[in-house]
């Protein structure tokens, strides 16, 4: 019913940039907070950065001052632009979601998943 689809990972030398993009498609009525998570290898999955319907954003204190989240509400968009990249910023990025899918009540949301999205900063 809901797709999330990220994009723009690849490898990159320490100290370049990367822009992410996440596209939500399906039946959906509204999305609420969005945000990206990361998780590199034999780590658990962390917080990068969230950014509500209004605008309001939120960042991990280790990408405060290199990543800037952005999205589109009316394209059902979102991005990550991180710039000064480091060798521990390698990751898999996943982008994640608040939905409420067409017919639903207001309050009957549900929390998405992309498949992420490769990122690899090289020293």
């Amino acid at each position: 019913q809901v797709q999330l689809v990220e994009s723009g990972g690849g490898l990159v030398q320490a100290g370049g940039s990367l822009r992410l993009s996440c596209a939500a498609s399906g039946s959906i009525a509204n999305i609420g907070a969005m945000g990206w998570y990361r998780q590199a290898p034999g780590k658990q999955r962390e917080l990068v950065a969230t950014v509500s319907r209004d605008g309001s954003t939120n960042y991990a204190d280790s990408v405060k001052g290199r990543f800037t989240i952005s999205r589109d509400v009316a394209k059902n968009m979102m991005w990550l632009q991180m710039n000064s990249l480091k060798p521990e910023d390698t990751a898999v990025y996943y982008c994640n979601a608040d939905i409420r899918l067409l017919g639903r009540g207001p309050w009957d949301r549900s929390n998405y998943w992309g498949q992420g999205t490769q990122v690899t900063v090289s020293s």
